[in-house]
């Protein structure tokens, strides 16, 4: 596993973080970040500092140091998770899910929705996790890369397999192996985002679109089409579409995707790279078809019937929120409790009905059936075999390939 060398952030890198937050994977729609079109930008003065100190470097592997665990005697847990990524009764305030948790374990669960992006989250325990500190917190949730970060930093607790048994037996084997976390000792995915190809069949006089061969050549599509300005999702999806492994690629496989990419500007194939705006020009039929999120594309069907979308032959890419305990927390056995018993099918079915998201738990779709059987025949929530089996993650990025990456892709949008 690389070893990271820097504490900076280059200035490709920032203007990234600042597209991330502001309209892309850190803005996506978790719910009411659709409805609200995206919130948390971390300020011109956070990333100032961001760059001053930086997210600290990886520099070793293994297991954080063992905490004292007070969960026997105090029977509570500290969980802080995403704004409106959990399940919500019809009051709008109490959590169902949660509060039968309580009932059966008799775990008190301190929910606070205090997570707005990964980077501004990252600030506020950094130091704590630096100086070897209870965060307060039992329970966090981060994005992949992030989570990659944290485990390499030796700043998250192996798991007890023990207090686990239904994460172990039911997760999903698309989740079970990324190359950060190999067998999810320190992690469990609460979330899965796939990135797909949407289309409205309207502007397309009908005609479906599924790769992004077709993005970048069918004349019948050009200045109408949009890609991400999320780098990993457009580089990734280009790959696959060239033959090559997101999970394997080299550097003149990510020239060779950029190259192609480049064409597409050039002869005004592609309209514009974008974050979640595309939604509202996807809607209208100015983009006939584009990269997306599987979420956005959830939402807009709901009131849009020509809203289409398509799973690649080439495969699609996936990226994960995922549940890790931070070093030095005091209730490490109750919040493996609770990692656990969102792996419970009828558990997983109350959040996937509610969040709709790529549920990472097998075994739940009979029990999402009995909710709403449109949402378990949805494979953008629920993949059946066929849409597992085109899942793929983009590997993970050492230091100087972020910089170098992130350069090159600033370039070609236009950043």
């Amino acid at each position: 596993m690389e070893q990271y060398q820097s504490d900076s952030l280059s200035a490709a890198q920032l203007a990234a973080i600042r597209r991330t937050l502001t309209s892309g994977r850190g803005a996506l729609s978790r719910r009411s970040m659709l409805r609200a079109g995206g919130f948390g930008a971390l300020t011109v003065g956070g990333l100032a500092a961001l760059t001053g100190c930086g997210i600290p470097p990886a520099k070793r592997e293994g297991q954080g140091p063992a905490s004292t665990d007070f969960s026997a005697k105090e029977k509570s847990v500290n969980f802080s998770n995403w704004t409106e990524y959990m399940d919500t009764g019809e009051d709008g305030h109490s959590r169902p899910s949660l509060a039968a948790f309580a009932k059966r374990t008799g775990i008190q669960v301190k929910y606070t929705e205090d997570i707005n992006d990964n980077v501004e989250f990252f600030g506020k325990i950094k130091p704590q996790l630096a100086a070897g500190q209870d965060t307060g917190r039992d329970l966090i949730n981060l994005t992949d890369w992030l989570a990659a970060r944290v485990i390499r930093l030796g700043w998250a607790q192996k798991l007890d397999a023990a207090n686990l048994p239904h994460a172990f037996a039911n997760l999903s084997a698309q989740f079970r192996t990324p190359d950060w976390d190999p067998g999810r000792s320190y992690s469990y995915p609460w979330t899965g985002i796939s990135t797909v190809i949407a289309y409205n069949s309207k502007a397309t006089n009908g005609r479906k679109v599924d790769s992004v061969t077709q993005l970048l050549d069918d004349p019948a599509l050009k200045g109408r089409v949009g890609f991400l300005t999320e780098m990993r999702d457009t580089i990734g999806m280009t790959l696959l579409d060239m033959g090559k492994d997101p999970a394997k690629f080299t550097d003149a496989d990510y020239d060779a995707a950029v190259g192609r990419l480049q064409k597409g500007v050039d002869k005004k194939q592609i309209r514009r790279f974008t974050g979640n705006d595309y939604t509202s020009d996807l809607d209208k039929g100015d983009i006939a078809a584009c990269v997306a999120w599987a979420g956005d594309v959830i939402q807009l069907q709901a009131d849009n019937p020509d809203i289409k979308y398509a799973i690649p032959a080439a495969g699609y890419i996936t990226s994960s929120d995922n549940l890790l305990i931070p070093t030095q927390a005091r209730h490490k056995t109750n919040a493996e409790k609770l990692m656990d018993y969102y792996y419970e099918p009828a558990v997983a079915a109350r959040l996937a009905a509610y969040i709709n998201f790529v549920c990472p738990v097998d075994g739940v779709k009979d029990e999402l059936a009995k909710i709403d059987p449109d949402l378990a025949n949805n494979v953008l929530i629920v993949p059946d075999k066929e849409m597992a089996r085109k899942s793929h993650s983009f590997r993970s990025l050492t230091s100087a390939e972020e910089t170098a990456y992130e350069e090159k892709f600033a370039k070609l949008i236009g950043a």
